[in-house]
């Protein structure tokens, strides 16, 4: 099909995108004492778009690699004007600062403890996705900001850009009749990689607080900078980080609240690396009223798939892919209708829409309403990707109740649901 003969909804991102105004819009006098912990490159494009939108203050920078942390904070004062203090403890960081926003962008096992403190001190937190590492943490989040009163965002940027609002509106509407399946998948090319050695811990870095509440291992710069996804003390592989957005794309669109079985398959059948993760996997996902799946492979890029990433939500009258930058497509089941299109409106060679986000963030915080990506809506995202995990441990499927947030009839999976943390860290309720 050419490009031509697609009909195109650049009206509909237009209104789309207006939902969600860039803060100097909005007026707003005062400014939030901000932190951030981690200072990396996606804690630098969340801080970045925060001082563009002018509503905050940076007060404070926390990383534990000073390779991150300085140039930073060199970083902040330039575009600023803001001389934030350094720290490598979150803690001290809160108990001094006392900020009234925080970002957390540290690696995903750092996500539950850091935020639940800056809670507990007082601030609202900007979060990033996955929310945490294991089912009962972001049950402990969730409890949290409830009981403080806090709002917490979640770094689900694809709920604010303009195509994935229209594309939502388009799927809710019926257009696409009943849909029956959703296909989420992620494909990227790649080898068996290499090995690569231990080293030593270079001077700038804490290896023992990067590890903090995760089992510790030996530094490996495979790991650090940048690399812990595929290292399952860390993360939980392709699933947990790209899987968290199409999970939540299935989630807004159906009114249920989680899948009630779950199984997965995964393996490593190409990579022979000191990775861990996953290499393959598909999971399935069955829910009352349909049926989704995740598949991803981290090898095999090729020419003869249309896309490599998104969803597919198959239905009665057609089937409408939801995508990242080549935005959504409707192909109608009749092939005498005309194919659908919109294109997508992304911000910098990351293609994210953090400014939306971050305005909504703001908005919620100053007008004391739920946001977009609440963190409660952020943790049943995550399960879904932590319930794929899970059954892949446990070699086994799961029955799920996703009203009560519980494994039904399987104590040694129930296990799963949280891990030891290594001394003297604790495990949140």
């Amino acid at each position: 099909m050419h490009r031509r003969d697609f009909i195109r909804q650049t009206s509909a991102a237009g209104i789309a995108y207006a939902a969600f105004p860039i803060l100097p819009s909005l007026q707003q006098p005062s400014k939030f004492k901000t932190a951030v912990i981690g200072s990396g490159w996606w804690g630098m494009n969340i801080t970045r778009e925060a001082i563009a939108a002018r509503q905050s203050t940076i007060v404070a920078l926390c990383d534990v690699d000073e390779r991150n942390l300085k140039p930073a904070a060199v970083e902040v004062e330039k575009l600023s004007g803001d001389r934030p203090k350094q720290y490598k403890d979150y803690r001290e960081l809160l108990q001094k600062e006392k900020p009234e926003i925080v970002i957390v962008a540290t690696p995903d096992h750092w996500h539950a403890l850091a935020t639940i403190e800056a809670i507990k001190s007082g601030a609202h937190v900007y979060v990033e996705k996955p929310i945490c590492h294991t089912i009962n943490e972001g049950k402990a989040m969730v409890k949290t900001a409830r009981a403080y009163d806090r709002i917490v965002q979640v770094g689900t940027h694809r709920r604010v850009s303009p195509h994935n609002i229209s594309g939502m509106e388009f799927l809710k509407s019926g257009k696409a009749g009943k849909i029956g399946m959703v296909r989420a998948f992620v494909h990227y090319g790649g080898g068996a990689g290499k090995i690569i050695p231990d080293a030593e811990v270079p001077k700038e870095l804490d290896w023992d607080m990067w590890c903090g509440p995760a089992p510790m291992q030996p530094y490996n710069p495979a790991i650090h900078p940048k690399g812990f996804r595929q290292f399952l003390n860390y993360a939980n592989g392709q699933l947990g980080d790209w899987g968290m957005h199409w999970m939540d794309q299935i989630l807004w669109w159906t009114e249920e609240k989680g899948p009630r079985k779950i199984f997965s398959s995964a393996a490593r059948h190409i990579r022979t690396d000191n990775t861990d993760a996953p290499d393959t996997q598909i999971v399935d996902f069955e829910f009352e009223s349909f049926t989704a799946t995740w598949e991803h492979r981290l090898y095999a890029a090729n020419e003869a798939e249309k896309t490599n990433i998104g969803c597919y939500f198959y239905g009665t009258e057609g089937t409408f892919h939801m995508g990242w930058i080549d935005g959504w497509t409707f192909y109608p089941a009749d092939p005498k209708k005309p194919v659908q299109h919109q294109d997508a409106i992304l911000h910098t060679a990351d293609k994210h829409n953090i400014p939306e986000l971050w305005a909504n963030f703001i908005d919620s915080v100053r007008n004391k309403k739920r946001p977009v990506c609440d963190i409660e809506t952020g943790q049943r995202s995550t399960n879904m990707c932590l319930l794929g995990m899970l059954s892949h441990k446990h070699g086994k499927s799961i029955d799920w109740d996703p009203e009560k947030q519980i494994i039904l009839n399987d104590p040694e999976a129930e296990k799963l649901l949280q891990r030891v943390y290594r001394k003297p860290w604790e495990y949140p309720v």
